[in-house]
């Protein structure tokens, strides 16, 4: 296996430090378009991994980088503006594709908060015929969420339950970063894009439908000492997912992201602070997003002032295997001080970057193997699961 990492920043040089720790793969190229921050990334990780330039927004850039290293598996750690170029160069070089995010969405032109418009990873599965024909494989959305969510919502369906009523991802934390008033601990950019999007909601009689941003408040109770936090519903590709290969009669996603971090995010949108489309500042095109980015301490920076855990999991509630009414909560939870401890990277992007390497290693040995577009839950899940726990990072479930 020789893989292209595209994107050196947090999730992706916490990929290169998991990754190294194992022997699964030939080589990994690591590509940034800052040719420092690959070359940061793979620094005194050993000769397998090669530092290297690439413009990630473009399909050509990506297809010739891949066939000069003579690339089998591309994993795109970059944000989600760049998932089509790079799932597009990945296929024009006859290589396999990964991601942690897919492609974006856009509102329904008159009734966004009631209806779909184009939908998170449309125009990736619009492809999926195209890939399968070509015997190639797109796994798309193997992060934490999506991701390890989507797996534990196929094992759920395949191990745990006879009848699903509801599937809800629940993500949360307690983590606090000293010295900042308000430091997101992942990409403010994809933060921003999921938050205010009109969020997601899959019914089995009704289909997708969107909401309000932040609507259905809940105080969920998250494991392993975090406790209660308000979740809401955010847009995230598990809703858009999971009922493509897991029957349940509703699958949600809620965010723990508190009354501070809400506000902020309404008031850049009142302020046009979330857009994207560039605007002129004394004769220079900049997007407001950006600058909102560009203004805030980068997430991967902030480990060694981070305390705290995180966690990713999925609720699923109907009726267990015997009948009878079953709900439960698997999850996993990355505690701050372990992540930085064992790897140096903060548990954020750590849990986030150690699922598309196990998932890696379970196609370089075969376990895993598929052609088309597809999502995590269309593979089998005890593989994956064993594996993880074998990275010193197991999971959890509790009965409800």
């Amino acid at each position: 296996m020789r893989v292209l990492l595209v994107g050196a920043g947090g999730v992706g040089s916490a990929a290169v430090a998991i990754a190294a720790r194992r022997s699964f793969f030939e080589t990994m190229v690591v590509a940034d378009h800052d040719p420092g921050r690959a070359e940061r990334a793979v620094a005194g990780h050993g000769d397998r991994f090669v530092a290297a330039q690439v413009d990630a927004s473009s399909a050509d850039a990506v297809a010739a980088l891949c066939r000069e290293h003579r690339i089998t598996h591309v994993l795109n750690a970059v944000d989600p503006r760049f998932v089509m170029p790079i799932f597009d160069g990945a296929f024009a070089a006859g290589a396999d594709y990964l991601d942690m995010a897919m492609s974006l969405s856009q509102p329904h032109p008159s009734r966004p908060y009631a209806e779909t418009g184009v939908m998170l990873g449309d125009a990736q599965f619009a492809l999926s015929d195209a890939w399968s024909a070509a015997g190639r494989l797109a796994l798309c959305g193997i992060g934490v969420e999506p991701g390890l969510s989507d797996v534990f919502a196929r094992y759920a369906a395949d191990k745990l339950f006879s009848e699903i009523d509801e599937i809800g991802v629940r993500d949360g934390a307690n983590l606090t970063v000293d010295g900042y008033d308000f430091a997101p601990s992942f990409s403010i950019w994809t933060t921003i894009e999921e938050c205010l999007n009109p969020p997601v909601v899959w019914e089995k009689d009704r289909g997708w439908y969107t909401t309000e941003p932040f609507s259905e408040p809940e105080v969920f109770h998250f494991p392993e000492g975090i406790g209660p936090v308000e979740c809401v519903n955010v847009e995230h590709e598990e809703v858009l997912l999971i009922p493509r290969w897991v029957n349940a009669r509703r699958v949600t996603f809620k965010y723990g992201l508190g009354d501070e971090f809400i506000e902020v995010l309404r008031t850049l949108h009142k302020l046009g602070l979330d857009s994207t489309a560039p605007v002129s500042v004394r004769g220079v095109q900049v997007s407001p997003r950006d600058v909102v980015a560009a203004c805030l301490p980068d997430p991967a920076t902030l480990g060694d002032r981070m305390r705290g855990k995180t966690c990713a999991g999925t609720w699923v509630r109907g009726l267990g295997p015997d009948g009878e009414p079953r709900e439960v909560y698997l999850y996993h939870v990355v505690d701050n001080e372990w992540s930085m401890r064992e790897y140096g990277h903060q548990a954020v992007v750590w849990q986030t970057a150690v699922n598309p390497v196990v998932a890696l290693e379970l196609l370089a040995s075969g376990a895993w193997a598929g052609v088309g577009v597809l999502g995590p839950e269309a593979l089998p899940p005890v593989p994956f699961l064993d594996l993880l726990a074998g990275y010193g990072s197991p999971w959890g479930m509790e009965e409800r």
